[in-house]
């Protein structure tokens, strides 16, 4: 890797892609520090920095990139277009306009990506809204969204500042979409991932700093070592699953064109271990999230039975302690696993089923050994892809449940905030960090072969 960089910086152009690159990954960092208008920011960052656990706050954190706890115009980040563009591929199967633009190649590709645009903007909106009210619920006890944004609400006398604050996130969104676009034309790499990628970044250094403020050196020692232990351990296994594919044989027939006869070939069709990347773990956490925000407004006081159960399910959340309450804690935790196994066979079956595999072999003109084309072809790739989506599925739930693995290993041993070895970087967070990586150094050799493929040739 570092001879690639290396070698990268020698040639005038790849420089030039490289620094324009970490440029405009600085504008974004300088602008997420630029606070939302009508927010009352002191009284913000005093919650935030109170209350470093709160399970909300914490989603839209990583959602955007660290944003959030500044309050700045990035605190959507680039997430409405990327639910748009998740909008956008669900839709695609279903609707047959959208079906004949996928097939009619890159101007119906083009044509899709425009329609994601235009969908990004009310998106946007709708989130803005949405992530305030969230936040907003997440303050209960503390004065509500009217400590934090005393301006904010669709009556009268403050629909003008309402307008302005839902615009300047607005525009947010849009400048970081842009920035992303920008690096994927001339820079290294695909711009939007690579956003995601620089807001989890720079929020790593803070949290490894929190750990260094654990009271006990004991808890303080075990702490960090456990990060360590765990972040190289996730890494390798990220690494080994993201790469890991089943190759399925392919068998091309003879061909003739003209007076010519092209010999049958032999190739494979590559099945990824985790089609469905760390999507899952970001449905099931917000399918998490809703109940106990829902649960909020009827918690009364009153001490009725829908008082009650509305109170037992608002405190269903992350931050619960296994100690005064193991049922609630194990619950929690088995339902987000049962949730993340099962959104990632639900989003692999649709990108898989969007590919139209048998169909684009029996077009080509190949054929998987000993299986009929067409339907068994289907079913036969389909069969395939769910076992090899178990181990996927399985790796994605245990990674998303390591917080509370380490909570319950933290009571066993008695080691206390041994948990935030787990969330200096989520193991979503971790999932984009490799991945982009990944592609990045890919994009990068790509480059260094093409050039040095023109210099032999010269």
């Amino acid at each position: 890797m570092f001879e690639s960089v290396r070698a990268a910086f020698n040639l005038p152009d790849l420089r030039r892609r490289i620094l324009f690159t970490v440029g405009m990954l600085i504008i974004y960092r300088l602008v997420a520090n630029i606070p939302i208008p009508g927010v009352n920011l002191e009284a913000w960052l005093q919650f935030t920095s109170q209350r470093s656990g709160n399970q909300v706050i914490d989603f839209l954190d990583l959602l955007s990139g660290g944003a959030v706890r500044n309050f700045s115009v990035m605190a959507m980040g680039v997430y409405p277009y990327i639910t748009a563009s998740i909008i956008m591929q669900l839709l695609t199967p279903i609707i047959p306009q959208l079906e004949e633009l996928q097939a009619e190649g890159e101007s119906g590709r083009n044509k899709i990506n425009r329609i994601t645009y235009y969908l990004t903007i009310p998106m946007a909106m709708l989130q803005a809204v949405g992530q305030i009210r969230l936040v907003g619920f997440s303050l209960a006890g503390t004065g509500g969204l009217e400590a934090i944004m005393p301006h904010f609400g669709f009556t009268l006398p403050t629909l003008l500042p309402t307008l302005v604050t839902l615009l300047a996130m607005l525009g947010g969104t849009m400048f970081a979409i842009w920035l992303g676009e920008l690096i994927t034309e001339d820079g290294i790499g695909q711009g939007v991932s690579l956003i995601i990628f620089g807001g989890i970044i720079a929020g790593i250094l803070p949290n490894v700093a929190r750990m260094t403020t654990l009271d006990d050196i004991t808890s303080r020692v075990f702490t960090i070592v456990a990060f360590v232990i765990i972040t190289i351990l996730t890494v390798l296994v990220i690494v080994v699953i993201q790469e890991g594919q089943r190759r399925i044989p392919v068998q091309y027939g003879r061909r003739v064109r003209g007076r010519k006869v092209y010999q049958g070939q032999s190739s494979f069709v590559p099945l990824k271990v985790n089609t469905a990347g760390m999507i899952p773990i970001i449905f099931a956490q917000s399918i998490v999230t809703f109940p106990p925000l829902v649960a909020n407004f009827f918690v009364t006081g009153s001490g009725s039975f829908i008082d009650n159960l509305a109170l037992s399910i608002s405190t269903f959340s992350a931050q619960q302690d296994p100690r005064t309450a193991p049922w609630s804690f194990g619950l929690y935790w088995l339902f987000y696993f049962l949730m993340v196994v099962g959104f990632t066979f639900f989003y692999t079956d649709v990108m898989v089923q969007q590919q139209n595999l048998p169909q684009t072999l029996q077009r080509q003109g190949g054929f998987i050994p000993g299986i009929r084309p067409g339907k068994r072809t289907a079913d036969y790739i389909t069969s395939v892809v769910r076992r090899i989506t178990l181990a996927g599925a399985l790796f994605l739930g245990i990674v998303a449940i390591m917080p509370g693995i380490m909570q319950l290993a933290g009571v066993i041993l008695r080691i206390n905030g041994i948990e935030q070895s787990a969330l200096v970087v989520s193991g979503s967070g971790l999932i984009i960090v490799v991945g982009v990586v990944i592609d990045t150094m890919r994009q990068l050799e790509s480059q260094l072969l093409m050039r040095h493929y023109e210099g032999f040739i010269k």
